[in-house]
């Protein structure tokens, strides 16, 4: 079932040319000069329910945008879509009980009253009910530690902290849906932990659908089985995240010889070799040979203590995809 759907989706932002100097300035006044730019193209986009997808480009690439239209803050300049089955612009208020946000520099929490006390105004703004509360916060205090900082005034919170109350809060009513843009920025590894540990208890306890748009290729890797590639406004890669890893990367295998110095290897498919005293390190393209005949062939020849294949690195593989095309 798909829960998010969008068809030939744009949006494009009419921005204004002031130009340079006195004289632009105060033609400014009589005549102004716009142009367009295209945010998001022809977008077609669908997400079921339960999945956790990773909607990825570089800064500028529409990502943004395309949440604040699918969760009703912008309205697209064409095309269709429905979030749960309601176009989110056109009923934003449904929409919003439906739906769970966290913008990584935006609060949905209020400033000068403690943590505790912005809770129970989201209970009552959600409608959830007493039982069902008390045990949603007991279990987002167990993984997320919120009990540490519970009756603390929300402006006193680490970024760590916030970002934790933050998720918690785009948790607390259970909704279908839950956008998170940027979640996990500036903060410390542990903290970034905890956070993954939570999207991933909510996404398989509950089954919510989790759109994340990230630049932390970590978070990608450990919660994304399927990523989106935004390049300019347009979709160019839509599928598994390992597959995209086997297009765009070369893969390493380390061997462990009991005579390095002997070791040679010409194969078609083979990239690179790198020797140093206690190994050998092989970089093959596993289109053109698979790990297990370029492994075969090592063992034929010399005596191996031990072997390990490296994953590619999802951020190189990002960086290949941008500079040699999606081709």
């Amino acid at each position: 079932m798909s829960l998010i759907k969008a068809e030939n989706l744009s949006k494009t932002f009419r921005i204004y040319n002031q130009g340079e100097g006195v004289t632009d300035y105060l033609k400014s006044f009589v005549t102004r000069d716009y142009r367009e730019i295209d945010a998001v193209k022809e977008l077609d986009l669908e997400i079921s329910k339960g999945e956790i997808v990773g909607y990825i480009g570089a800064n500028g690439a529409g990502k943004s945008t395309t949440v604040k239209m699918l969760t009703g803050i912008l309205e697209p300049s064409s095309g269709d879509i429905t979030v749960n089955g309601l176009n989110p612009y056109r009923n934003r208020k449904k929409n919003a009980m439906n739906i769970g946000v966290v913008f990584g520099q935006k609060t949905q929490l209020w400033w000068d009253l403690p943590v505790r006390e912005s809770f129970k105004l989201l209970k009552e703004i959600y409608e959830v009910e007493d039982d069902n509360y008390d045990e949603r916060i007991n279990e987002f205090s167990e993984v997320l530690g919120l009990d540490e900082f519970w009756d603390q005034p929300v402006r006193k919170l680490s970024l760590g902290q916030k970002m934790r109350c933050e998720l918690a809060a785009a948790f607390l009513h259970q909704p279908p849906i839950v956008y998170l843009d940027e979640p996990t920025i500036g903060l410390d590894v542990s903290v970034k932990e905890k956070i993954r540990d939570f999207i991933k208890k909510m996404n398989s306890k509950n089954d919510i659908t989790v759109m994340l748009t990230t630049h932390d290729i970590d978070d990608i890797e450990d919660l994304c089985e399927r990523v989106i590639v935004l390049d300019e406004g347009k979709k160019i890669y839509d599928g598994r995240l390992d597959s995209l890893a086997n297009k765009f990367s070369s893969r390493r295998l380390l061997v462990d010889l009991k005579d390095v110095d002997s070791f040679s290897l010409s194969l078609r498919g083979v990239e690179e070799v790198k020797t140093n005293d206690a190994n050998v390190e092989i970089t093959f393209d596993r289109e053109k040979i698979s790990a297990s005949d370029l492994i075969k062939e090592i063992l034929d020849e010399y005596e191996v203590i031990d072997f390990k294949i490296k994953e590619p690195d999802i951020e190189d593989v990002v960086k290949k995809m941008y500079r040699e095309g999606i081709a």
